[in-house]
């Protein structure tokens, strides 16, 4: 039985990544990540999954540094990525970037492709095999010698200088440059080749480019560019295509403007199998008044021309896949706290909802059509690979044998809701340990979830409900306003009003919990991550009714805030530029209300956040200390927007757990060894 009170236990536990499927449908391969031997990291292997269901999974590889993104070649090799040594590496040409390598259908794996500037990404033309790589080059030079050489200049000369000459300069955990992605095209690796000779696509486009998509024929590539505006507007998602041998580059779509309106971006594009088009994202740009929305669209490669495929589907679509005859697309979206796997008919744009339980990625079609697979998880277990009939509606899936199969949880899981004053319905998962009943009531934990357009609907290991649930809590999982998978009309409601309507449904939503005779009212704590961390700390400006609050890698100042972190634009759309007006940022900034702070705060923060940068965090705790707050700060120097090592990843838990105790539970403050 899986004991979710042993943290040591709960990492030692397989998590399964991203799914591959063969061109002939007859293999899958996931990536299956595991404890390290010394604890202090997580290696990813590849591991083969029977599509049939009938034989167990058999791991394929293994390598310290781990691998990842498994992409099949015609002839049915995997090529994946990973930063594991060469054993055919010349003297003092060892690196840690990140290389292509190729696992044959029989042998050994080993290296095909090794740029200076690592490898990001790969795609395979299904039938011709031709492969577009994504790596990076240092301004001004071209991949291969010329970029190697200037990279080893650099190191010689001590350099680590940065020049930006457009914003933004950095993304989530890391800085942008010195170098810039490019994208290149090889032709398909047969018998003991490697990749020597590649055709820059990408060199001359001024913007970053991510993306890249190969047609079935290898004759054509789809790419995002990120087309940049200016400081204040940002970029904008664009769709280029070129020819394999770095011909024809040009804008995809020209349907760009919505009159007097947003315009649109483009993004996440596949091809149609004959290489007529590519079925995409289209997005609108948010504004200060309208939250964006996102649909598929196909568009085709000759004149650009853009046909809607979702015009009134309420939902944000995700990762399109094409069926093998083109006369379907395949794509998750949320729905009421699920993410089911989808079908549009590409003619008539009839939809399906193909599953109903569950939230889904990493979906893959075979290719004789005849089956859907993909990644499965909720807040009942974590991520397993599933076969899927390509057109049942509302099917239960056949699970397929593969490591990381949760036994048991320590309790139940359950939904509650309710209606608030505007008539939106505001639902939520509750998770309730066992033995939680009338004469025993569970204290509650709120978690608020991150975003903020998201949704409270899959397993997660970095905050896990069933670690809480082990110990006694029930949590409480809300979707209030700013939730995906409701409708425009719940984005809407909180749109440039963060502490309006999705502070008040986080209360509806709570008040419906401690209704309920198994839960004990009195003691209660609010806890959030990222935007869900910005909500935490609302929270507790506006009431203390709460025992203790959590705030986890939160915005504090949304002033400074907006200067500082890594895609400021975006947040500016929403809440306006503060140079410009200041009325949103006084309306929903809570460092305005520190003063009005009571309840003890847990604040955690990561160092190298630039997401919600660190300025964030210290500016919170000192605020909280300086108006008498009792409160504490869980420092990471070394991690960022999430933790993600082992040890700290214990830390976190034993920290909050122990700040839990001592204030929603009444016991004695015991601080964690290791800190």
């Amino acid at each position: 039985m899986t004991d979710f009170a042993d943290l040591d236990a709960v990492a030692k536990l397989p998590r399964i990544g991203s799914l591959a499927l063969s061109p002939d449908g007859g293999r899958l391969v996931a990536t299956v990540s595991e404890l390290a031997p010394d604890g202090k990291t997580w290696q990813a292997a590849l591991w083969e999954v029977d599509p049939a269901g009938s034989r167990p999974a058999r791991r394929l590889t293994r390598a310290a540094k781990g691998e990842s993104s498994p992409v099949f070649t015609p002839d049915g090799s995997v090529l994946f990525v990973t930063s594991r040594a060469d054993a055919e590496s010349k003297p003092g040409d060892e690196k840690e970037a990140s290389a292509l390598w190729l696992l044959p259908p029989a042998g050994e794996a080993r290296q095909v492709y090794a740029p200076r500037g690592g490898v990001s990404a790969v795609s395979v033309a299904r039938d011709a095999g031709t492969l577009v790589i994504t790596t990076a080059a240092l301004h001004g030079t071209a991949v291969g010698d010329e970029d190697k050489e200037r990279r080893k200049a650099r190191e010689d000369a001590g350099v680590t200088a940065i020049l930006h000459e457009a914003y933004p300069i950095r993304y989530w955990d890391h800085d942008l440059g010195p170098d810039k992605p490019r994208v290149v095209s090889a032709p398909a690796i047969t018998g003991d080749e490697r990749v020597t000779d590649v055709v820059e696509l990408t060199r001359d486009v001024p913007s970053p480019v991510s993306g890249a998509a190969v047609s079935l024929d290898g004759q054509w590539v789809v790419y995002t560019a990120d087309e940049v505006l200016s400081a204040a507007y940002g970029a904008r998602d664009t769709l280029r295509v070129v020819r394999t041998d770095g011909t024809g580059d040009r804008e995809l779509a020209a349907d760009r403007s919505l009159g007097d309106g947003p315009a649109y971006g483009y993004f996440a594009a596949t091809w149609l199998p004959d290489s007529s088009g590519v079925i995409a994202i289209r997005a609108t740009e948010s504004t200060e008044q309208e939250c964006p929305h996102i649909e598929l669209v196909l568009i085709t490669l000759a004149d650009g021309s853009v046909r809607r495929l979702t015009p009134d589907f309420p939902d944000w679509a995700e990762g399109p896949v094409v069926s093998a005859d083109g006369q379907a697309v395949y794509f998750t979206a949320d729905r009421g706290g699920r993410r089911p796997v989808w079908r549009v008919e590409v003619a008539s744009g009839e939809i399906t909802r193909l599953t109903g339980e569950g939230h889904y990625t990493d979906v893959c079609v075979a290719s004789d059509g005849s089956a859907v697979y993909a990644l499965r998880d909720s807040y009942a277990h974590p991520a397993q690979p599933v076969r899927l009939d390509p057109v049942a509606a509302e099917q239960d899936p056949v699970a397929l044998p593969a490591p990381g199969v949760v036994d048991s949880l320590p309790g139940t899981l359950t939904e509650i809701d309710t209606t608030v004053a505007d008539g939106r319905t505001v639902r939520a998962w509750l998770a309730l340990p066992h033995g939680a009943a009338a004469d025993s009531p569970a204290p509650l934990l709120l978690w608020i979830h991150g975003g903020p357009m998201m949704s409270s609907n899959g397993w997660s290991w970095r905050w896990n409900p069933w670690l809480m649930v082990a110990r006694g809590y029930a949590v409480l999982m809300p979707d209030p306003a700013l939730s995906t998978g409701y409708g425009r009309d719940m984005i809407q409601a909180g749109w440039g009003s963060w502490g309006g309507a999705p502070f008040t449904d986080l209360m509806a939503i709570t008040d419906t919990a401690v209704e309920r005779p198994d839960i004990d009212e009195g003691r209660t704590a609010a806890m959030g991550g990222s935007f869900g961390g910005y909500m935490a700390n609302w929270v507790a400006t506006q009431t203390d009714r709460f025992d203790a609050i959590v705030t986890h890698a939160s915005l504090w100042n949304l002033d400074a805030f907006t200067g500082t972190t890594d895609a400021s634009f975006y947040w500016m759309r929403e809440m306006t530029d503060p140079l410009r007006s200041t009325e949103r940022i006084i309306a929903n900034s809570p460092h305005l209300r520190a003063a009005d702070i009571s309840t003890p705060m847990l604040v955690i923060h990561g160092d190298k956040d630039y997401r919600v940068p660190i300025g964030e965090g210290i500016r919170l705790y000192f605020d909280l200390v300086r108006h008498g707050v009792p409160a504490k700060f869980l420092y990471y120097p070394t991690e960022n927007h999430w933790i993600l090592t082992p040890g700290n990843s214990k830390v976190w838990y034993e920290t909050v757990l122990a700040f839990l105790a001592e204030h929603v539970l009444g016991e004695k403050w015991e601080r964690p060894a290791l800190i």
